[in-house]
């Protein structure tokens, strides 16, 4: 995948019947089923059963087991309720006949109410000083291990700017939190919420374990450690356009018991909060 119409057509399921859906695989570096995509065709059966006036506000989730990229995933939605301002769908996605991922989703009609929101944090790096992940495998690529050169020069349609880029060569032990600015590529259609509420869950996914991550980092490696997102949950708040640069901006309150916790928010550049999410991901040191 290379630009944004890609992964639309990723994200489009094909229709068995009115509560079944069939949605095909694309690796973004690992042998299996990037847990992002599985989430956002998840939101993208749920919709195709929920009425027009409704719209995403939560989603909480886990996953099973691993996905096998070579077989499609079967996506069956059961209706558990349709209220006069809510309605919930339950998503079991399947593979060979084994359960690998079940979603809860509720939706909500617009409606007025009071307003407050957090505040992003405003004293960082702006993209245009940062390095990009391919433009990092370009400049430094030499210098690299071959696992880290290899992951940031895969193509992806989404940009992804870290605001603290960590020295793979001389890890150092950082603040539990992560910051990275990111950018749908190429040409941006127009979108109504529902898809950009799928595109915003798959990008959900990415970089969310690193908060976690950072407080250990002189200890921890892809080589070391068995890492898998266990579950995610998402609130969604405001619209927004994907027309310029959002940040994702997350904190890891804790990690123990081979377990690591985030959260976080995602803001649009001039600082509106569109969503909030959280992942407890496994943390699992190799035994030698």
């Amino acid at each position: 995948m290379k630009t944004s119409a890609d992964l639309i057509n990723l994200l489009n399921l094909q229709e068995v019947n009115e509560r079944t859906f069939l949605g095909e695989s694309v690796t973004i570096g690992s042998a299996i089923v990037f847990g992002g995509q599985v989430l956002a065709q998840a939101v993208n059966a749920a919709y195709r059963t929920i009425p027009e006036n409704r719209f995403l506000h939560s989603l909480h989730s886990y996953f099973l087991e691993a996905g096998d990229l070579k077989v499609p995933i079967s996506y069956d939605v059961a209706i558990m309720r349709d209220g006069g301002s809510f309605a919930t769908r339950r998503v079991t996605a399947s593979q060979n006949g084994k359960t690998i991922f079940i979603l809860a989703a509720s939706f909500h009609k617009k409606e007025e109410g009071f307003e407050h929101q957090t505040e992003m944090n405003t004293s960082i790096k702006q993209p245009e000083e940062l390095l990009s992940w391919e433009e990092m495998a370009v400049k430094f690529g030499d210098f690299l291990p071959k696992g880290v050169k290899s992951f940031l020069s895969i193509e992806r349609p989404i940009d992804f700017k870290p605001v603290v880029v960590p020295n793979p060569l001389k890890p150092e032990n950082k603040e539990a939190k992560e910051e990275i600015w990111f950018k749908l590529k190429g040409d941006i259609p127009e979108m109504d919420l529902r898809l950009k509420h799928q595109i915003l869950t798959y990008i959900s996914d990415y970089n969310v374990l690193n908060a976690a991550f950072n407080p250990n980092a002189k200890n921890y490696s892809f080589a070391n450690t068995m890492t898998a997102s266990l579950d995610h949950s998402m609130w969604f708040f405001r619209d927004f356009d994907f027309d310029d640069w959002m940040l994702f901006s997350a904190d890891s309150p804790n990690t123990y018991g081979a377990r690591g916790l985030c959260r976080g928010n995602i803001f649009t550049r001039d600082g509106k909060l569109v969503a909030s999410f959280a992942q407890e991901g496994l943390m699992r040191p190799i035994q030698k």
